[in-house]
């Protein structure tokens, strides 16, 4: 099972600024739409069908978004989703947008979801079947801290500046 997944995506004209350049709230949405198509090609997870089948979904209450590198028009990125901390009820999926080479970040994203009923909108825990799921999908070599945002950032940064060294 892929737990880092990775896709190729264009930045389209409508989602650009005045500069060419990916209007920051479009960043959430390239993010979330790759997301959602790596749930459904590498983990046969159907987010509209796990909420008809389980009456449950995820929500998210709070996004941590660092953009360090413009997104242009017609620009092809990649991007990372990878799972980085869960428990019986909640999780955080850490997602980051590359340059088409993959040497250079430009952005980092941590989206932190509960799982509700869909019914209720209450918090609701994950069935055994979605812990199991969880469990084999979690990052291990990321150190999930809830405060740790702008140090991960750093540390995710220094990771590929290492990494342009080795290559040249």
């Amino acid at each position: 099972m892929v737990r880092t997944p990775e896709t190729t995506h264009r930045i389209h004209f409508q989602d650009c600024d005045m500069l060419g350049h990916l209007n920051n709230a479009r960043f959430l949405d390239y993010f979330l739409n790759a997301r959602e198509e790596h749930t459904i090609q590498h983990y046969s997870l159907n987010l509209g069908k796990l909420a008809r089948e389980q009456d449950g979904a995820w929500v998210i209450t709070k996004h941590h978004i660092s953009y360090l590198r413009p997104a242009t028009h017609g620009e092809l990125v990649r991007i990372r989703t990878q799972l980085i901390h869960f428990d019986n009820s909640s999780l955080v999926v850490e997602m980051q947008m590359l340059s088409e080479d993959g040497q250079r970040l430009k952005a980092l994203l941590w989206s932190e979801m509960v799982f509700v009923a869909v019914k209720s909108g209450t918090r609701s825990e994950h069935s055994d079947e979605l812990m199991d799921m969880l469990e084999k999908l979690d990052v291990d070599d990321v150190n999930y801290d809830p405060d740790g945002f702008d140090e991960r950032v750093k540390t995710v940064r220094k990771q590929f500046k290492q990494l342009r060294r080795d290559d040249s």
